[in-house]
């Protein structure tokens, strides 16, 4: 029985000694020469939703980059994983042990290039879908079935271009626009998830 089945219950305590209720994990690489880079949609997302809310990601913690900050009246922890992508897993499942945080209160922001710039998805559970980051939370969570939300970033312009340089490269300035505007959206998503308004997040926001 992995640890993350008893966590409901400690996740009530926890609520109840005003501790974290929710982690809020955004992916994507440290390092300046990443900012503004397509893999780092997550990463970008995460910094939006804590501008809003007045705080910075300057703590490290957790091999990750954190700030506490109240969301639809839940305590919750925003997370960068500085791990790099591969090992984001590393980051969230120390989080995730340190506050008891059961996995349907774990919510990971991400890029997906089966989506165009402007478009969200959002999903209950899922596959990894052949991305690294999230691959790594499945695997050392032992789950599939977290809230995810999906940022568009457009897909390869050939088959034949490299995965990594599509990725690892940053947004055509037609396209930042979009994903500006698609962020602002995905941080009103995560206030509707945190809600426990999922299916309005979905029914309003899915592509």
């Amino acid at each position: 029985m992995s640890i993350f089945d008893i966590f409901d219950k400690i996740s009530a305590e926890n609520k109840a000694k005003g501790g974290i209720e929710y982690i809020i994990a955004g992916l994507g690489n440290p390092g300046m020469e990443y900012d503004g880079t397509r893999h780092n949609a997550g990463f970008f997302t995460v910094d939006m939703l804590a501008e809003q809310y007045g705080v910075e990601l300057n703590r490290m913690n957790f091999k990750g980059k954190i700030a506490e900050v109240n969301i639809s009246d839940k305590h919750c922890l925003l997370l960068k994983p500085t791990t790099y992508m591969n090992n984001s897993g590393e980051s969230v499942v120390q989080a995730m042990e340190f506050y008891k945080i059961p996995i349907e209160n774990l919510i990971v922001i991400y890029d997906d290039i089966s989506l165009v710039p402007g478009k969200l998805r959002i999903r209950r559970k899922g596959s990894h879908g052949g991305h690294n980051g999230v691959r790594s939370i499945i695997e050392l969570t032992g789950h599939d079935d977290f809230p995810r939300i999906k940022m568009g970033v457009g897909k390869k312009p050939h088959p034949d271009y490299d995965l990594a340089k599509w990725v690892l490269g940053k947004f055509r300035k037609e396209d930042a626009e979009k994903f500006r505007l698609a962020a602002q959206n995905a941080c009103e998503c995560v206030k509707l998830m945190v809600a426990g308004k999922t299916d309005d997040a979905m029914n309003k926001f899915n592509s």
